[in-house]
């Protein structure tokens, strides 16, 4: 099992792969490792935070998709009908976008930290982007 370090705004967070469900997700993420970026507040979503990736196309199909990922799942909409985008969910969502509902491949689950999720989320509603960096751990 890969393990995976996060760290987002002041918050350290640690999660797990779903190497088996996601297998070309996972991969994909992996080969991106380490990966900074910045995440901002979701807009039709719900509870959630994303990091918007434009016109990027990875050539992912969708695998272990969903609309409503849980808090501390992570999902990567592979672009299509709208941006290409990971999301990470820290209460309610119904993933979506101007366009209307859409699913994305849940591949990342935190197991150590959630209790900031919420933190997190609202300091990026309030406060704005925070950086966040992910990091293979093992």
């Amino acid at each position: 099992m890969t393990q995976i370090r996060i760290t987002a705004g002041p918050f350290e967070f640690e999660g797990r792969l779903e190497e088996e469900a996601a297998p070309k997700t996972c991969a994909l993420f992996l080969s991106l490792l380490p990966y900074k970026e910045r995440i901002i507040h979701v807009r039709w979503s719900g509870e959630g935070c994303w990091i918007p990736l434009g016109e990027t196309d990875f050539g992912l199909g969708f695998e272990n998709a969903t609309s409503f990922p849980a808090p501390g799942q992570f999902i990567l909409y592979p672009g299509g009908f709208s941006e290409t985008e990971l999301l990470l969910a820290y209460g309610g969502v119904c993933f979506a976008s101007k366009m209307g509902q859409l699913a994305g491949n849940h591949f990342l689950t935190i197991t150590k930290g959630g209790e900031n999720l919420e933190k997190l989320g609202k300091m990026t509603l309030w406060n704005g982007a925070q950086d966040i960096l992910f990091e293979r751990i093992g």
